[in-house]
């Protein structure tokens, strides 16, 4: 066990933490993002921390993929549209063997293929790099309408974020995902109600949310966004929605910054990095919750 490792896994003496389990996935997720982000001096914590649950239930059973072949054809197709989260697959890639978790101390640094917003160029399980707003669902409709074009039976999922939900390129795509009747497509929206500098619902309200992806032609509902069996069940039936000729979208509410209390809905949080005092209490409050 490397070094780092060693340092996040640290409780669990010689044995290694089950990441079957996406409630101990998702915990790592978060301590494995505070350290990139401390180490890198990178940012977008809050945004990592919102979306742990999300990524980690995606990892522990729903997504038909293989860290032993990581391009096997008949994989589901996974994009994180909101790219600036990129720590969050690493770590949920990492920990599930599809590279080393001592690569992750990397994150960042001059040189290193794991760049602060999701790439795909050398790591194995990430499709497409992201990270300009608005295109993932794109990307995804397309890959989703090739498969269907070539017979293929699996999904693709798309996790966004609420703020690039701002973007006309996202409704676009819902609406020829809807007019091409793709129902292995399932988006997930990261929905934690800030962007950038402000909150959405001062941004650019988009409320009534849900209804707006019904309204587009989409299965649609709402779970909370850190309740992994609620996330669970919601993905379940996203998958069973196959040959409902209809798309699926789960509004997925969350906390910027959830599990560290002076992160929480703080949007200072979305591009500051964690040094000194904070860093401490951030992971002081972090080792407190571990599984």
């Amino acid at each position: 066990m490397g070094e780092y490792e060693a340092l996040v896994h640290s409780a669990y003496g010689e044995g290694k933490p089950d990441v079957t389990d996406p409630e101990t996935l998702a915990w790592l997720i978060r301590r494995n993002g505070l350290e990139m982000s401390h180490i890198s001096r990178g940012s977008h914590i809050g945004s990592v921390f919102s979306v742990a649950e999300i990524i980690a239930v995606l990892y522990t059973g729903v997504l038909n993929v293989d860290p032993a072949d990581p391009r096997r054809p008949d994989r589901d197709r996974m994009i994180l549209s909101k790219g600036h989260a990129g720590s969050a697959v690493y770590a949920a890639l990492a920990e599930t063997g599809f590279f080393p978790v001592e690569q992750l101390k990397t994150h960042y640094a001059n040189g290193s293929i794991l760049s602060g917003h999701v790439s795909h160029k050398g790591i194995p399980g990430v499709e497409v790099s992201t990270g300009s707003l608005g295109h993932g669902l794109g990307i995804g409709t397309g890959m989703a309408l090739g498969a269907r074009m070539n017979g293929e039976q699996w999904r693709t999922w798309v996790v966004l974020g609420d703020g690039e939900c701002d973007e006309g390129s996202v409704w676009e795509a819902a609406l020829q995902a809807a007019q091409f009747g793709l129902d292995r497509l399932c988006a997930v929206v990261d929905y934690n109600h800030m962007q950038s500098l402000f909150t959405v619902e001062k941004t650019l309200k988009l409320e009534p949310f849900e209804q707006k992806w019904k309204d587009f032609g989409w299965n649609a509902r709402s779970v909370d966004g850190h309740d992994v069996h609620a996330l669970r069940a919601a993905f379940d039936e996203m998958k069973d929605n196959a040959g409902s000729g209809r798309p699926s979208v789960v509004l997925a509410h969350t906390v910027k910054g959830k599990g560290v209390s002076f992160m929480e809905n703080n949007i200072l949080w979305h591009y500051r990095t964690p040094q000194g005092e904070e860093y401490e209490a951030a992971l002081k409050e972090l080792e407190a919750q571990r599984p």
